[in-house]
């Protein structure tokens, strides 16, 4: 793979995590630029001048803009959620008919599908089982003439394994839907999102914008079929008319709203968008990249297994190191006392995800420390 073009220095000056941090797919440390910005709105909204409310709560228009141009949907399908989660709940409890859902999904991409089936709205065909990916061919044996709509990840949780879109999009065909959880993907990975039926992502991982916020994309198929089952009094037409009468939802993707968000998250979120966008998402993710194939190399020279592909095309940002024999604990109780954050997976797996920002330092020490339990 080409070697990336160097960041900018303002980009890599604005966060400050340490060294040995090695766990973006958990949480992403918020930079300097979203700090701020949370604590202006914070001391915005402890003034209570007049219009402060107006100005915080433009902090919503804000992220969307910024999201909307890095998603690649239009502004109107766009809406935000304070939880990737809760969004994946607003397409389960819509979408009606038969939905495949992978078995080795991440938990937050399998209940808000279980629940829905559980409410009677729709019937939930789980496919595979845990650590079979996503692929079409397994889509394609699960797939029958009711089915309706295929819910996946953008990436794998366990492996980071990347799913392809693409060729789900061209198995399915435009009739059915595809509903992608993205947030292992977005912001770490270019990617089409367009491909897809409806994207949902959160502010926290590799976005970099904390906790509270995300956002949810929907196609022009997406939002005619997908009901607003759990939109609230935001989500409907005149929402300030208390007239105790029933509102109709709105046309675009705001009527899956449930009330007003936090403007300090949303802040926050769209700071950290607009980060990713001056820098370049394509930047970003070539380093991520670049990254991720260092430590797989490292891993091979000091003898660790790795469970993550390999090809460029096939990976985003997980690496997952494997241990046979079992001791996975105490390879990461070592990794904790040499300074290195990474994620516990049983006793066999250690997931590990260096950003951009991550020096070459922190990976080579890392497979150095996993060396002596291979």
């Amino acid at each position: 793979m080409q070697a990336p073009s160097s960041l900018p220095a303002g980009y890599l000056a604005a966060f400050r995590e340490d060294e040995g941090y090695l766990n973006f797919a958990s949480y992403g440390p918020p930079s300097v630029p979203v700090l701020e910005t949370a604590a202006a709105l914070m001391a915005d909204a402890a003034q209570g001048a007049v219009g402060a409310s107006g100005r915080l709560h433009a902090e919503d228009d804000h992220a969307r803009a910024v999201f909307s141009r890095l998603s690649g949907f239009p502004l109107d399908s766009v809406a935000l959620v304070p939880a990737a989660s809760y969004g994946l709940f607003q397409l389960a409890f819509g979408t009606p008919g038969a939905v495949l859902v992978g078995a080795a999904e991440f938990p937050a991409n399998v209940y808000p599908w279980l629940r829905a089936q559980q409410a009677g709205q729709l019937d939930v065909r789980l496919m595979g089982a845990p650590g079979v990916p996503v692929t079409p061919e397994l889509v394609a044996a699960h797939l029958a003439p009711d089915v309706t709509a295929v819910a996946v990840s953008a990436v794998d949780f366990r492996t980071g394994r990347r799913t392809d879109l693409p060729a789900l999009r061209e198995l399915i065909g435009p009739e059915r839907l595809l509903l992608v959880d993205a947030i292992q993907g977005f912001g770490a990975v270019e990617a089409d999102w367009t491909v897809a039926d409806a994207i949902v992502t959160g502010s926290q991982k590799w976005v970099r914008g904390g906790w509270g916020a995300g956002a949810m994309a929907l196609s022009a198929n997406a939002l005619e079929r997908i009901r607003p089952a759990l939109g609230g009094w935001t989500g409907v037409e005149n929402p300030t008319t208390y007239d105790a009468v029933e509102h109709s939802p709105r046309a675009d993707a705001l009527k899956h709203g449930v009330t007003n968000l936090s403007p300090f998250a949303t802040g926050a979120f769209a700071t950290a968008l607009e980060l990713v966008e001056e820098t370049g998402l394509g930047r970003i993710a070539a380093h991520i990249q670049a990254s991720a194939g260092f430590l797989i190399d490292s891993l091979d020279d000091a003898g660790v297994e790795v469970f993550s592909p390999r090809h460029v095309g096939q990976r985003a940002g997980i690496v997952v190191a494997g241990f046979p024999d079992g001791n996975a604990a105490e390879a990461h109780a070592a990794l904790a006392l040499a300074g290195i954050t990474a994620t516990l997976h049983g006793r066999h797996r250690i997931r590990l995800s260096p950003h951009a920002t991550t020096g070459r330092e922190t990976l080579t020490h890392a497979a150095l420390v996993l060396a002596g339990f291979a």
